[in-house]
């Protein structure tokens, strides 16, 4: 087949102006295009007036051999490349011995998945609940201000992400197209056909807890065996390699490939690593708050007249300013039409996030404003202690927790009152819209100096992008710190850890990823390394 990219067809364009586009591009007769498809569908939206939608095909031509040879110029023809995905190992009959992975978000479900479509029969410790039952406990800190430590958003069936915007899209190198293997098995699990082909995929936390499932039961069909509230409590590691896991009920688990899939939240097996002598090493993330805005506000900055229409959906941004003290602020997991969600897996902290369904129909429109935060920012001395990222994020999630007055509620300020430097007293025209509820406050005590001036300088500068972003009325909510993992567990070409053989860091919390798509991709190619290992090969 032949990928032609760069078709522009208008907003409203008619049903068959896509064919039309091909056999004008090729130059061909209608006879010769046997079939095509849509590999992806975009948009390109800087002519407000003029939204154009930018179409990615493949097609298939009764004579490819006379087209490329006639259009052999063209860059935006080529041949389709060979997607499709090919395991590379198989499990011996007779295997005893059985990987584990720890952790259920998706590094660690992919992981498990491909290890089990192996024949590997992979076991699965996951520290919260199944999918349902987390989301009970989820809505018991949201509604109730009731937090379970070991059931909660960072933790149970799906990891983080379950409870997010739900984005399948990123900007990793993916030679192998490992990411279209992780949205096909999604749309296998119940996922829309459509995230196979439009520009920025998303699914929203209600599909994700029916998909979750499906591929539980995948897993468990293929001889691989989940277990629930199961934290993994020590690791059993003599002369460098892993030998097994104990559980926090004292069952201990033989086990010589071990894939460490924990999110970026699971503080507590850090430090156990950390003591065992894993080698862990200190990485930048970032800290802010979360804006909320009319999503209306949204959709026209961006769409002008054609905002509301059904294609587009609601309008994303992104946003980044170079502020004059050398930091760096940008907006992070813009959740449109969503609201934003007490995400703390820590009594007496306070955490924020943002969430979309799939319908993104919210009234407002969320994103985290977050400044860039380095290892020489975290207190005492670093590199006695890679863990120190870890209290520098507790030491302003209690310091939230304690503006907001307890009950996890989360402190606020309406912007207008944040660049002038007084407190907020109420809401104006934009409700927040986290629970269990905000206090109005004043912000600029709840991050270190230095973000509260980045965030105030780039406030405006986001305006001169998108008109109304720095209107006095809209909300900040405190804080936001679990951005991306504050270690990163280091590992080799084999992907396992540079100090113990056997250990195989994978995933957002060990700083192998940053959201569902990349964190999956890593657990295949995790995976993958674990099964070679396995069966003798080379990774």
């Amino acid at each position: 087949m032949l990928r032609l990219t760069e078709i522009k067809l208008p907003l409203d364009h008619a049903e068959d102006a896509l064919r039309a586009a091909i056999l004008e591009r090729l130059r061909i007769p209608a006879g010769d295009l046997l079939r095509f498809n849509i590999h992806r569908r975009g948009y390109d939206a800087r002519k407000r007036g003029r939204i154009a939608l930018i179409h990615t095909v493949d097609v298939e031509v009764r004579d490819q051999a006379a087209v490329l040879k006639r259009l052999g110029g063209d860059r935006h023809l080529t041949i389709t490349p060979d997607m499709a995905y090919r395991y590379v190992a198989r499990a011996p009959a007779g295997l005893k011995s059985r990987p584990v992975v720890i952790g259920a978000g998706p590094c660690g479900l992919l992981a498990t998945l491909m290890l089990a479509r192996m024949g590997f029969r992979p076991i699965l410790l996951e520290r919260g609940k199944a999918v349902r039952e987390r989301t009970r406990d989820t809505w018991g800190l949201w509604r109730r201000g009731e937090l379970d430590p070991e059931s909660n958003v960072q933790f149970g069936e799906g990891g983080a992400g379950t409870f997010s915007d739900g984005k399948l899209y990123s900007q990793i190198r993916d030679p192998r197209h490992l990411a279209r293997k992780v949205l096909e098995e999604f749309v296998e699990a119940g996922a829309p056909p459509e995230i196979l082909y439009v520009s920025k995929p998303h699914i929203g936390t209600f599909k994700l807890v029916s998909m979750v499932e499906h591929m539980r039961a995948t897993i468990i069909g293929l001889g691989g065996e989940i277990r629930f509230q199961s934290r993994v409590a020590d690791f059993d590691i003599e002369a460098g390699r892993v030998r097994g896991l104990v559980l926090a009920d004292g069952e201990r688990i033989a086990a010589e490939q071990v894939v460490l899939a924990v999110g970026h939240s699971a503080r507590d097996t850090f430090a156990t690593l950390h003591a065992r002598g894993v080698r862990i090493e200190p990485k930048p993330f970032s800290v802010g708050f979360r804006v909320e805005h009319p999503q209306s506000l949204i959709d026209r900055c961006r769409f002008g007249d054609a905002a509301g229409n059904p294609i587009l959906g609601a309008a994303d941004y992104k946003l980044v300013h170079h502020a004059s003290n050398g930091r760096d602020a940008y907006s992070f997991c813009m959740c449109p039409g969503g609201t934003v969600v007490a995400a703390t897996s820590e009594p007496g902290r306070v955490v924020t996030n943002g969430m979309s369904q799939y319908s993104r129909n919210e009234r407002n429109a969320n994103a985290a404003i977050v400044v860039g935060i380095r290892p020489a920012d975290f207190p005492g001395d670093v590199a006695a202690n890679p863990l120190a990222g870890i209290d520098f994020q507790r030491h302003w999630e209690e310091r939230a927790f304690q503006l907001g007055g307890g009950g996890y509620l989360a402190p606020a300020q309406k912007v207008g009152d944040f660049l002038a430097g007084r407190p907020s007293t109420g809401p104006g025209a934009v409700i927040p819209s986290y629970t269990p509820g905000v206090r109005w406050t004043d912000l600029s005590t709840c991050l270190p100096d230095y973000a509260i001036a980045a965030i105030r300088e780039a406030l405006p500068a986001f305006d001169r992008q998108i008109r109304g972003f720095a209107m006095a009325d809209a909300v900040l909510t405190g804080v936001e710190t679990r951005t991306s993992s504050p270690i990163r567990v280091p590992r080799g070409d084999d992907y396992q850890s540079l100090n113990t053989r056997g250990l195989y860091p994978a995933g957002e919390g060990a700083g192998y990823a940053g959201g569902i798509l990349s964190a999956a991709v890593d657990g295949i190619e995790v995976a993958e390394a674990v099964a070679l290992a396995m069966v003798g090969a080379d990774a």
